[in-house]
Formats: structure tokens, sequence, C-alpha cells
């Protein structure tokens, strides 16, 4: 062997799990002859806890693809050639970073989160991503952007084919995300987009229950308005109840012009009737704290 010290491994494709190195490019390695005659090759890789290289490869290729690494992480490697005497010589120490891990639905999901509209719009034009990929806990990216009321990335979402009507593990949908965190407009954002009114959750609540959960009587004024009947009509007393209290106006008026009470009326719902007209008759009208 010569005097001179071989060349370190030379770096090829890299990725966020794997480094490819080549070595030997100048073909110094004797291919004529029985094998035991050649050059060997060893690429060792150091382990950076205690300093010291440990083989990973040996053999008379002039290519290895080291894998299962880790991303964005400092790797060290160096060649050693054997001659057939049994005499070795190492290169120096070649030094690589492995890149960063692609755009994942766990990157989507973080840019929701954070409100990072740039982040969102640059992960959906990669097209790398399903836009309705849940997160470890059930919900979609329009879910959490419903109920965080993060209006100009609801419509992101909904422009890249989001399904509106898709339920999380316990049944709620966006709409009703929406209705319990009081986010009007994403609301009504929503409505004009296919969300549904009559869609019921596991313990059987609309979004209409859970606007009044939440204590959101401009929410559920426009839900009357936009023709959200289900309280009513379903004869839910305690609902109703629930939703005067919190200030709801029962002469509000949904799109046919009919009120609650007059809804009542017509469906014959008496228990529902008569909460209403004591209602009417002992308070004064109510508004809305804001």
């Amino acid at each position: 062997m010569s005097s001179s010290k071989p060349h370190p491994p030379v770096v090829g494709k890299v990725t966020h799990h794997s480094i490819e190195l080549y070595w030997d490019l100048e073909k110094k390695a004797r291919r004529h002859g029985p094998q035991e005659q050649w050059l060997r090759f060893s690429i060792e890789e150091e382990d950076p806890k205690i300093h010291s290289y440990g083989i990973i490869y040996t053999g008379y290729a002039t290519k290895h693809v080291v894998e299962g690494l880790e991303p964005r992480t400092l790797y060290r490697f160096r060649l050693k050639v054997t001659s057939p005497s049994g005499e070795c010589e190492y290169s120096p120490v070649t030094s690589v970073f492995t890149t960063r891990e692609p755009i994942s639905s766990e990157h989507f999901h973080r840019a929701v989160n954070v409100n990072d509209e740039d982040l969102l719009v640059q992960i959906l034009e990669g097209g790398h991503v399903k836009v309705d990929v849940p997160n470890k806990f059930g919900f979609t990216a329009l879910m959490v952007a419903a109920q965080k009321g993060y209006t100009r990335l609801v419509k992101i979402l909904v422009s890249n084919g989001t399904d509106v009507n898709l339920k999380n593990g316990s049944g709620k949908d966006s709409l009703m995300l929406a209705c319990y965190a009081g986010h009007l407009d994403v609301v009504k954002y929503l409505r004009r987009h296919g969300a549904s009114w009559e869609a019921r959750d596991l313990g059987g609540c609309t979004a209409l229950h859970w606007a009044a959960d939440g204590g959101h009587c401009t929410v559920i004024e426009w839900m009357i308005k936009d023709g959200c009947e289900v309280a009513v009509l379903n004869n839910h007393e305690q609902l109703v109840e629930l939703l005067l209290d919190k200030g709801a106006d029962a002469s509000v008026k949904n799109e046919f012009g009919k009120g609650v009470l007059e809804m009542a009326r017509v469906f014959d719902r008496q228990n529902v009737v008569s909460l209403l007209e004591e209602r009417t008759k002992k308070l004064p009208k109510k508004s809305c704290v804001h």
C-alpha cells in the first residue's frame, strides 16, 4: 500500500434517515486475480458518547448506504482500507448531517395549532398530507381550527376540500365545536359550506345544545334566524329554558318569519309553549350581554 492516507468517504444522497457513502473513486483497488488479493474496505461510524469507531460495513464494494438514522443529526464516518497482507490505513473523518424530516401530518397539525397560515398553505400545496388526516386525539385540522376560532385557517382548509361533516371519536363535528366555543364567524362559514344543524354526537346532542352549553346567545340567535329549529321541534324544554336564561331573544324570527313561540304552537309542543308564554309574561325582554 502507498504511504498516502486513503481519501475520506464521499457523501452521496442524504435523507432524514439515510446517508450514501462512496470511496475508491480513483479505482486503486486491484480487482484482478483471486479475491484474497484485493483491497478490503470497511466503513466505521463514530459512537459520539464514547468517541470510538465501530465497523458498519466491510467488504470489497465501493459504496454503502447507512440506514435507520435520526433526522437532523450529525454522523461521523471514516474509511479503513486493508491490504491483502493485512496492513490497514484509515482515512480522515467525514462528517454528515442527516436532513430535516419531511413535512408530515404532525407538522400539518402543528401549523393549525399555532395558527400559522403560511406554513399551512405551504404544506397543503406540497400535496404530501391529506387534508382530513386526524391528529392523535381524532380531530381533523378543521375541527381544531373551528374550535379555536381560526376563521382564515377554516377557509383555507375548506377551499382545500376538507369534509365539513366529519366527526371525532365522540361524534362531534366542526360545527358543534365552533358553536360550543362561540365562534360565530366560523359557524356562519361552515353553514355556508354544507355543515348541518341536524347532526348529533354520540350523546344525542346537536350544535344548538353545544351553543347553549357554552352560553353563546349571539350564536344561538343567529342559529334560530338561520332556520335551526331543533330545540323547539324536539321538545327540549330544558334547552329552551337554558336559551332564555342565557338571554336569547324569544322573539327572534327564522327565515320563514316564524318565532320560537309560533313554531312551538305549529308543532303542538304544549309544554314548550307554556314555558315560553310564562316567560314572555313574567320577564322583560332580555338582550345578550356581550
